[in-house]
């Protein structure tokens, strides 16, 4: 019975790490997401990873990219946050986007951990057939 209570419990101490780990990611996108909206570029370019920031080299690089490739996140009417899974031992967000004229994209953005921090390290649109929208 002392062992099932400490399975348990452990078990528990590791679904509320998993959930405090979840809202900290949410909360890197909602915050780019929200910066986007408000044309803050720098705020939008600091949740990225330094690879990505590497590559684009300016928040008014990566803001053009996002605008003219990922224009469902430049200006999203609606944002639901689907699974949070691992895959290679990479984590991977899946996001539901509604954009503005009605059309559902989902998006898949890896995150990784620096320093305490997660950032946004990829982010690709994932076809879905039109039966699951």
């Amino acid at each position: 019975m002392r062992q099932l209570l400490l399975s348990f419990i452990v078990c528990i101490g590791l679904a509320g790490s998993a959930v405090a780990q979840s809202r900290e990611i949410t909360g890197t996108i909602d915050a780019q997401i929200e910066a986007f909206q408000n044309d803050d570029l720098v705020r939008a370019f600091s949740y990225a990873s330094p690879g990505i920031r590497q590559v684009f080299q300016t928040p008014e690089s990566f803001g053009a990219m996002v605008r003219g490739g990922f224009p469902m996140v430049w200006r999203p009417a609606e944002v639901q946050y689907l699974e949070l899974r691992e895959v290679a031992g990479n984590l991977w967000q899946k996001v539901r986007i509604t954009d503005a004229a009605g059309r559902v994209h989902v998006l898949d953005y890896q995150m990784v951990n620096l320093e305490s921090i997660w950032k946004i390290n990829a982010v690709q649109i994932l076809d879905v057939p039109e039966s699951t929208v």
